[in-house]
């Protein structure tokens, strides 16, 4: 009523408290380890919208053409995302799962290498590109998947994320330069 009025100052909208929405878990999955469960989040409708609304905020500033989800909790709020934004979506995912031509990309991680792949003909006319996952925790996977957007055509204008576990270094191991916006940190 108040923005209908004349001279009335417009309404606020005030955020929603997300990190009442996380639920902790200690010793999972294993003694020592804190979990961060997004599950509650996922099933509040109010939540969901809250983080695609905070989200988008940030995608407005780096500007993308396309929104690229890290399998699996990328796809969650990166294709919302993507439809809240009228973006395209591309996923990135593990060996085997796209078809047609794929490029890929072999990363290390901390026991080990791992593969990520995106179809080769995603990045047509060189969009600029919004990686989106869950959590950042050592950022491997994420850079990992910078770099594979730029081998596949695209220009990498930033990082979004649901999470991020600060004292874990993830944002050390992302591009220099780039934009990366986490919702809620975790010491």
């Amino acid at each position: 009523m108040a923005a209908m009025m004349p001279g009335a100052p417009p309404l606020r909208h005030l955020d929603l408290d997300l990190q009442s929405h996380i639920r902790s878990i200690p010793d999972f999955p294993k003694p020592g380890i804190l979990f961060r469960d997004i599950n509650p989040l996922l099933r509040s409708p109010e939540a969901m919208a809250e983080v695609i609304r905070q989200l988008g905020r940030f995608c407005d500033q780096v500007k993308p053409d396309l929104i690229v989800g890290i399998e699996s909790r990328g796809f969650i709020f990166g294709a919302p995302l993507a439809s809240d934004r009228r973006l395209g979506f591309v996923p990135v995912r593990k060996p085997g799962k796209l078809p047609g031509e794929v490029v890929g990309l072999d990363y290390a991680l901390e026991y080990g290498t791992d593969r990520l792949e995106i179809q080769a003909d995603a990045f047509e006319n060189s969009p600029r590109v919004l990686v989106v996952d869950d959590l950042l925790a050592t950022g491997g996977t994420a850079a990992a998947t910078g770099q594979l957007v730029e081998q596949a055509g695209g220009c990498l204008v930033g990082f979004a994320f649901v999470i991020e576990l600060e004292g874990l270094g993830g944002r050390q191991a992302l591009p220099a330069g780039q934009p990366v916006e986490a919702l809620l940190r975790y010491g």
